[in-house]
């Protein structure tokens, strides 16, 4: 029961505030929706200002396999673009992948913002 109030505690400590990302590379992020059942999940939106960038990595989990959909509400004026070794499906504005087997990244923003609907989830144990 701890554990359980302790996540509603944090979740409502970090919603909808703007928080550095985890690559402290520039781009931010706001937590929208987080659950650990019954699937793991988070939603985010995330913001990449001029300048911003994301360099090549991987992102492990300790058990599962993560899933994300990124959905790119709005581009930037001039860089900002996603790579990734191996998407699932990707087209201009939706990047479907697994950051924890496939390097992935951003370009630097040369020009304008970039703002991105985050959605990740880990399956399987």
């Amino acid at each position: 029961m701890n554990n359980t109030f302790s996540l509603i505690k944090n979740y409502f400590k970090t919603a909808f505030r703007w928080q550095r990302g985890r690559q402290m590379s520039g781009y931010d992020k706001m937590l929208l929706l987080q659950s650990m059942w019954p699937l793991p999940f988070d939603c985010y939106i995330l913001k990449f200002p001029e300048g911003a960038e994301i360099a090549p990595h991987v992102d492990a989990v300790k058990q599962g396999a993560h899933y994300r959909l990124n959905i790119v509400i709005k581009r930037a004026g001039s860089g900002g673009e996603f790579g990734c070794a191996n998407p699932i499906y990707t087209s201009n504005r939706i990047k479907y992948f697994r950051p924890d087997v496939s390097e992935h990244s951003v370009t630097r923003v040369d020009k304008g913002s970039r703002y991105v609907l985050s959605i990740g989830w880990v399956r399987g144990k």
